[in-house]
């Protein structure tokens, strides 16, 4: 069935797309998250704001499950050394997912505005370092591991995990990874939302999309990566886009960029001799490749007949369920339920 096929070129392609779907789909999650209680100035703003990911975002974080599953199941060493040198940014970000879904799932289950508002305090943090720390998780698989020839990085106790989210790249990425939530977010609530919090999503937008392109330049001076230059150009079209009022390009053309990042991460040594994985910074012969990191061919065979079932299921499930909740979320109560609070 599959011998006509590449299986660990393919694996490393449905890899890079799994872990795309999530930045791209949780991105505007984390965005929506913590931009909520800055553009809600009231209750029914910031309640608006939170209504359009309440349907999306627990099916959204299925993709962190696929992306981590098909790295482990297809390359196993890749996994392995990824896991080894990020342990404790990776039980962070585990964490603040937990506290995220706590504080949408219990936001609504207590009818105060003190109980919602700690619920959007919790959520808007989370969301923030979440962006914030996959972001510097990413400027570290783009720069590379202290890794050894026997796969193990390099450094004890706490700095073994820690010192790479430190370096120049972890600290870039991690700015960059707010900034692309922010404008990925807004423009996501500038297209589902309504009234005055549809407007401020849009000037937001407008303000913090020239800051990504700038800093998009910058990297691709220094890395001279093409993909990083789209982006550049992408984020200056999603300003344009919010500014003329085309929200469904402006989310089109932000929802390119995450994608992009992601790829030029994933891809950044795919040039250096057999298909770089994960670069050591010690030495090349640390380096992870794909021939190498890859699970044996009865494996590979096996999670093919699988995935091949599955994950087109899971696709089209996911898409049904956005269109479904396609319609935009009043900034609000409706009339109706206005009156009736009103003669109570």
């Amino acid at each position: 069935m599959t011998s006509w096929l590449d299986l660990p070129v393919f694996w490393y392609c449905v890899t890079v797309l799994a872990w795309v779907l999530f930045f791209v789909l949780e991105g505007f999650d984390f965005g929506v998250g913590f931009l909520g209680p800055l553009l809600g100035r009231t209750e029914a703003e910031r309640g608006a704001a939170v209504r359009t990911v309440g349907p999306v975002w627990d099916g959204n974080e299925v993709w962190l499950v696929a992306a981590i599953g098909v790295t482990f199941a297809a390359f196993p060493d890749w996994y392995a050394a990824l896991l080894s040198g990020a342990y404790l940014p990776m039980i962070a970000i585990l964490l603040l997912l937990a506290v995220r879904g706590v504080a949408i799932e219990f936001r609504g289950k207590h009818d105060t505005a003190r109980w919602r508002n700690g619920c959007d305090a919790f959520l808007a943090a989370s969301s923030l370092l979440l962006a914030g720390t996959w972001g510097a998780v990413l400027g570290v698989l783009a720069s590379g591991l202290a890794l050894g020839p026997d796969g193990e990085v390099h450094g004890s106790g706490l700095t073994r995990s820690l010192a790479p989210l430190f370096g120049p790249w972890a600290v870039l990425g991690g700015f960059a990874g707010v900034l692309l939530a922010t404008v990925h977010g807004a423009t996501f609530l500038s297209l589902r939302t309504t009234g005055v919090l549809r407007a401020r999503a849009r000037h937001l937008t407008v303000a913090t999309a020239p800051v990504l392109v700038v800093i998009a330049l910058a990297v691709f001076i220094a890395a001279g990566h093409a993909v990083v230059a789209a982006g550049a150009a992408l984020a200056a079209l999603a300003a344009v886009a919010a500014w003329r009022r085309a929200e469904v390009l402006a989310f089109a053309a932000t929802t390119t960029a995450v994608a992009g990042t992601v790829v030029a991460v994933f891809t950044a040594h795919l040039g250096e001799g057999s298909w770089v994985l994960l670069r050591s910074t010690l030495s090349p012969a640390g380096d992870v490749t794909l021939r190498a990191a890859a699970a044996s061919d009865g494996a590979l065979h096996l999670i093919t007949a699988a995935g091949l079932v599955i994950l087109p299921g899971v696709i089209a499930y996911q898409a049904w369920s956005y269109v479904v909740f396609r319609r935009r979320v009043a900034t609000g109560f409706p009339a109706a339920r206005r009156r009736v609070r009103v003669s109570r």
